[in-house]
């Protein structure tokens, strides 16, 4: 009976307290951050116990290691939800809800949101306290501009259905991660890298090429909802997009050269 009892008062807790609409945003962000810490904590435990090669690396290399674990543990983690909320979902629906489609929220897609932008503290301040080995100034805009984004999404509840068609885009990180382990271990001339690579392409150009567009089609075939989104944030649902789409062309175009170089190679 005693369990019993604890137990209820646990789910009470996190029903009346750390889920309410009210805390939802500050609960969600910690979270974040939390799971982001103990990510990185496993990773090293984990790697210096099974991977020989880890502990052989220099310590930025073994930063940079645990840095990309947690990037793809975001990854799966918001491309999943991502997925659900824009095709699985009725949230965004045009016919469930009385509301416009650029206001639809709820608890769980807020809650969501605000994992991500704890990852995305996370990952910027490591960025920018290594800064330049962790990435360049382009990671640095590319986390501000998301940032910025998803933070203002779960704050107001306005543009969520856009700023999760921009998030499926995640699903290429654990390809890049995965390519940059390869490249770490010794692995470039394997065929578990040339494989990868080609992987990495379809799932690039499906998420950060033809999404793009279905996105910024949707914007124009609900425009008439857009433009009752307040200024800020507008600029956001426009101006975000419009900078990750160049972004994620010329990230496209490098990634047609490497697979070009590995297949010169191979012949």
């Amino acid at each position: 009976m005693e369990i019993k009892s604890y137990q209820n008062q646990a789910e009470l807790f996190v029903k009346e307290y750390l889920l309410s609409d009210s805390v939802i945003p500050y609960t969600s962000v910690i979270c974040g951050i939390c799971a982001c810490m103990m990510v990185y904590d496993l990773t090293q435990l984990f790697c210096n116990v099974y991977f020989k090669s880890y502990p052989s690396l220099s310590k930025i290399k073994q930063i940079e290691w645990c840095n990309r674990s947690i990037s793809t543990f975001h990854a799966i983690f918001i491309a999943t939800m991502s997925l659900y909320f824009v095709f699985w979902s009725e949230l965004y629906s045009d016919h469930q809800y009385a509301d416009l489609v650029t206001f639809q929220s709820s608890a769980l897609s807020t809650f969501t949101l605000g994992v991500s932008v704890g990852y995305f503290l996370a990952d910027l301040g490591m960025i920018i306290w290594f800064y330049p080995f962790l990435g360049g100034m382009e990671y640095v805009l590319h986390h501000l501009l998301s940032l910025a984004a998803v933070a203002y999404s779960m704050l107001t509840g306005e543009g969520q259905l856009y700023t999760f068609m921009v998030l499926i885009s995640e699903t290429t990180t654990p390809g890049v991660n995965l390519r940059w382990y390869l490249d770490t271990a010794g692995m470039k001339t394997s065929k578990a890298y040339l494989i990868n690579g080609v992987v990495m392409f379809v799932a690039w150009l499906v998420a950060r090429i033809l999404l793009f567009g279905y996105l910024f089609y949707h914007i124009y075939l609900h425009y008439d909802q857009v433009k009752q989104v307040n200024t800020y944030g507008r600029l956001l649902i426009f101006i975000v997009p419009v900078v990750l789409s160049v972004m994620n062309l010329t990230w496209f175009g490098k990634i047609i050269k490497g697979m070009r170089k590995t297949l010169a190679k191979r012949q």
